[in-house]
């Protein structure tokens, strides 16, 4: 496939919407009662663009995108640490900093590991449905998949990085919170990714299905 400027958008949207919700992740919100991180506003819209990347370009695109967010995201997080140890001018713009752009080496293992197998599962599940139901009921397949990506996503990270500082069962309320939040998300905006995915394929006049991918996500090609 020759890369096309629409795909380089999509791509930037994916890693965009990744990065941002890395950063304001550590404000917490609450919604119905329920307290959650801020980057529920946007982190869903990273597996909405996954959907659209497998979708329309196919997993072996899909692959190589899910891996650029993570080394951008390695990246901008080497960069605050970095900026981080810089001696500041104010020193209450140094506190600041640590309070809100500090990350503990816990939660960054079990974001990344959260990340990868979240994203490559989501990626995974909706290229095998795609084949499956011939290409039909795409709105399966953006939730179904979801289903699956998000659910490993929120039961990793808040494992990894919360085991041994709360209770089993309130680990588990957690979890169940952001999974069905995060999932619920993806259901509301069905209409968009439709909306995306019809434009994306008589733009680019492809449809890709993936018989002949190797799903290795290590893979670099193929």
């Amino acid at each position: 496939m020759v890369v096309s400027q629409r795909f380089i958008v999509v791509a930037c949207v994916f890693v965009t919407c990744l990065i941002t919700a890395n950063i304001i992740a550590v404000k917490l919100i609450t919604i119905g009662g329920l307290v959650l991180p801020a980057a529920i506003i946007i982190f869903p819209l990273s597996y909405i663009f996954g959907d659209i990347l497998t979708e329309v370009y196919g997993y072996r695109w899909a692959r190589r995108v899910i891996w650029l967010g993570f080394f951008c995201n390695l990246i901008t997080v080497i960069a605050i640490w970095l900026g981080g140890l810089l001696p500041a001018l104010d020193q209450e713009v140094q506190k600041a900093w640590g309070l809100t752009l500090s990350y503990a080496p816990r939660l960054l293992c079990a974001s990344f590991i959260a990340y990868l197998v979240g994203e490559f599962a989501n990626s995974f599940v909706l290229a095998k449905m795609k084949i499956r139901t011939k290409g039909r009921w795409l709105w399966t397949r953006t939730i179904g998949s979801t289903i699956i990506g998000q659910g490993l996503d929120a039961l990793i990270f808040i494992t990894i990085a919360f085991a041994g500082t709360q209770p089993w069962g309130i680990l588990g309320t957690i979890i169940l919170a952001h999974w069905l939040v995060k999932t619920g998300y993806e259901a509301v905006a069905t209409p968009f990714t439709y909306a995306v995915v019809g434009y994306l394929k008589k733009k680019e006049g492809i449809d890709t299905y993936d018989y002949d991918t190797k799903f290795n996500p290590f893979r670099v090609s193929g």
